[in-house]
């Protein structure tokens, strides 16, 4: 999608992922190596009965599915940070997750008018409809700068 295709209130459905075993803990023992994340035998005695995902790694999930639901082929290039995150509920492996990201938000910015500038909410759902991710990101985009002339002949 582009830039000029997003608008306040607008629901945005991403595919679905399967969350493997094998990437869950993968993944843990790269970047997040605690043992609820990477030992299924202790994680079965701990605070959630079994393994689960890092929440980083759910995050990791949901830029993927935002990427191939929306800002794939757009001007998106960075992403200055995030509002909130939080993990309502936690991923299990073997879990299918979907997104839904809401627009909060769509200006262009009043000093550099070649950025685009989007607030909104990426939510993962898992297959029974539990929330396991929720965020608020802003996302920025270059855009086209028009000249004076062409914005004068416009109007």
């Amino acid at each position: 999608m582009k830039f000029a295709d997003f608008h306040p209130g607008q629901v945005i459905h991403g595919g679905r992922y399967r969350v493997t075993p094998a990437e869950s803990v993968a993944f843990a023992a790269a970047y997040d190596p605690q043992w609820f994340h990477m030992d299924a035998q202790v994680a079965q005695g701990g605070s959630f009965g079994g393994l689960i995902a890092s929440g980083w790694h759910t995050c990791a999930i949901a830029m993927r599915l935002v990427v191939e639901a929306a800002l794939q082929g757009s001007e998106s290039f960075a992403s200055p940070g995030l509002k909130y995150v939080r993990w309502p509920h936690p991923v299990r492996p073997g879990d299918e997750l979907r997104l839904e990201a809401h627009v909060i938000a769509v200006r262009r910015s009043e000093t550099r008018k070649e950025l685009g500038i989007m607030e909104w909410r990426w939510q993962l759902f898992n297959q029974g409809g539990r929330q396991v991710l929720d965020l608020e990101a802003t996302s920025l985009f270059k855009l086209a700068v028009t000249s004076p002339m062409e914005r004068h002949c416009s109007t």
